[in-house]
């Protein structure tokens, strides 16, 4: 974009993260918009230490900064909704990245509110999904708000040329760190970490063992099994073996243990909303153990047509949730069907955590449908007549019958 096609934009709201990118960002919104910038940074369980962002920012006089701590909202408002519909996107993906950027979006948005900022940054790139997730949540809760993607005008296309650049303009980057930077390109939050890049561009090549940080491989897992128990109150965890726990206690836990358990790891290619395919592997412990809990819990506890319906929605309400229409009136309605059916979603799912597998061997509720009565093989004392089947299986029989009927004329 040339100089005379920018918009005026007098503040923005950055995404900031205090590395590379977001630092060469903050000069270059200051150099090429003569703005002023607020830095936000968000803590969503990423594992570094978001507080050094604030001593970076100073240093290229930021005056206004934001760090938030916005662990419990993430898992609360946005993982636990997600997961009460078994979200998961291609058949694999638990969409650890996807629903980390509505949260940020709408925290970018409420502080540009807050500082009567006109505009938002992010540092995301014009190949990948984020960008379209973050625009049009900001557009989706503010629609008149300018939105500047740095990496959609400038001509800094390498970690080199970004090196270089703060070097010129002496921004403040630990230069050591960034020679010693993994060759992946990572996001991790409290749902999953992520890895793309390098030899990961080859679907051909296996990743390599010293990349995944979260969790031991299957191999060297424990050879003695460790069983957990998950305490549901409306679709929801609320206990881990017994211990009242608030979400983001629960996610965290679950991968301390499915991560030790060798449990969560996938390598997937996946498509891309803007068009192309693309290679990446994830770590997703808690997550993983999260959705086979919650399928087990709701297989005794919702009906079988209202649970063969949430299967059948999943699969648009996971492409709606990867593609970044998280606060469009179509995510909410469905929500809304997702969260009745919940009501009686509640009780206890034991499971067994193994070299990589979770496996459910138990589950109880007071909500239960499962009636030991009638599908039991021993006599079950009339409760259910057997000879009924009978008319059933014709009347359900009878619209091939004629079928075939035909066919034999």
């Amino acid at each position: 974009m040339s100089e005379l096609n920018r918009p005026s934009v007098k503040k923005v709201v950055l995404a900031y993260s205090g590395g590379l990118d977001t630092s060469v960002i903050v000069r270059w919104l200051q150099d090429n918009y003569q703005c002023e910038v607020v830095t936000f940074t968000a803590d969503i369980g990423q594992g570094e230490e978001v507080e050094p962002a604030r001593a970076k920012a100073e240093a290229m006089g930021v005056k206004e900064i934001y760090i938030d701590d916005l662990r419990e909202e993430f898992v609360r408002d946005f993982v636990y909704p997600m997961f009460r519909a078994n979200t998961i996107y291609e058949g694999e993906y638990l969409l650890g990245t996807s629903i980390a950027r509505p949260l940020i979006a709408k925290r970018l948005v409420e502080i540009a509110n807050e500082t009567g900022a006109d505009a938002i940054a992010h540092g995301a790139t014009g190949k990948g999904n984020d960008q379209v997730r973050f625009e049009l949540g900001a557009y989706a809760l503010k629609p008149g708000i300018k939105v500047i993607a740095p990496w959609r005008e400038w001509d800094l296309s390498s970690r080199e040329t970004l090196m270089a650049y703060c070097r010129e303009r002496d921004i403040p980057v630990d230069f050591a760190s960034q020679q010693k930077k993994s060759p992946y390109s990572m996001d991790a939050n409290l749902l999953h970490i992520s890895y793309e890049g390098d030899i990961l561009e080859d679907p051909w090549a296996e990743a390599e063992a010293d990349m995944w940080r979260w969790s031991v491989s299957p191999e060297e897992a424990p050879d003695k099994p460790v069983y957990i128990e998950l305490s549901y109150e409306g679709g929801d965890i609320v206990a881990l073996d017994g211990e009242p726990m608030s979400p983001a206690q629960v996610l965290t836990r679950l991968n301390e243990i499915g991560g030790a358990n060798g449990i969560g790891r996938t390598d997937i290619v996946e498509n891309r909303y803007v068009g192309m395919k693309a290679r990446g592997c994830y770590e997703t412990p808690g997550g993983t153990i999260m959705l086979r809990g919650h399928r087990a819990i709701e297989s005794i506890t919702l009906d079988r047509e209202v649970a063969h319906l949430k299967d059948e929605l999943m699969p648009r309400y996971a492409s709606l949730i990867y593609n970044g229409y998280w606060w469009s009136p179509e995510r909410r309605m469905l929500q809304s069907m997702i969260d009745e059916s919940q009501r009686f979603v509640s009780g206890v799912v034991r499971l067994k955590l193994y070299k990589g597998n979770v496996i459910v061997v138990g589950r109880q509720s007071e909500n239960s449908l499962f009636d030991g009565r009638m599908a039991t093989f021993d006599d079950d004392e009339g409760a259910y007549n057997q000879q009924d089947a009978e008319g059933f299986i014709k009347l359900n029989a009878l619209r091939m019958r004629i079928a075939a009927e035909r066919l034999q004329k």
